[in-house]
This record gives C-alpha cells, sequence and structure tokens, in this order.
C-alpha cells in the first residue's frame, strides 16, 4: 500500500510562484511512475507532469518552461516548482503514483491564481 500526501498550495497572484511537495509513504515499488495533476472547475483532471524513477519526466505543453517536477530520494518526496503563474493555473493539484497497474491518488491541495 503507498499512500501520498501533497501540501504547497495556496493563493497567488498571477506572475508568482508555488511550490508543492508530495510525500510518499508506504512500499514503493519499481518502475514507478509519479505524476502531478489537476482538476479545475467543470474540466477532467488532466496531466500537468510525469516523472518515472528513471528520471524520465514528461510536460503538458502548458506548463513548459514554467513548470518543474524533482525528488528528493532521501525524503521519498516529489516537488512541483510552478513559476509564472497564470489564472489558468487554478485547480485542485493532485499526486499520483503508479506502478505493476496499480494507482494511488493524494487528497489534493488547491491552487488559486488570482489578483
Amino acid at each position: 500500500q503507498v499512500q501520498l500526501a501533497e501540501s504547497g498550495g495556496g493563493l497567488v497572484q498571477p506572475g508568482g510562484s508555488l511550490r508543492l511537495s508530495c510525500v510518499v509513504s508506504g512500499i514503493i515499488l519499481r518502475p514507478y511512475v509519479m505524476g502531478w495533476y489537476r482538476q479545475a472547475p467543470g474540466k477532467q483532471r488532466e496531466l500537468v507532469v510525469s516523472i518515472t524513477n528513471g528520471d524520465t519526466t514528461d510536460y503538458a505543453d502548458s506548463v513548459k518552461g514554467r513548470f518543474t517536477i524533482f525528488r528528493d530520494n532521501a525524503k521519498n518526496t516529489v516537488y512541483l516548482q510552478m513559476n509564472n503563474l497564470k489564472p489558468e493555473d487554478t485547480a485542485v493539484y493532485y499526486c499520483k503514483f503508479s506502478a505493476l497497474s496499480r494507482n494511488y491518488w493524494g487528497q489534493g491541495t488547491q491552487v488559486t491564481v488570482s489578483s
């Protein structure tokens, strides 16, 4: 079993930055893929960025050059650094862990970009 806990969301002005964290606990099987997803009101959940245990990343076109995923293996934590935030980035952000055809989700953290 894997548990995920996100944090770091909040209210930020356009052009601002936030860093989200996702702490992973439990039995971490390999190979795995971790990802950040987001869901805006009235819209489907979408992939923001994913990273494999081999550090291969895949970014959505809408966030390339603004968002960066990285991790601290010693802390079992994956981060999402979000810069130059735009109002359209407003959403609930979820962390996802996938291994052996199983998916685990965190509870989500709200990001609101507004002046």
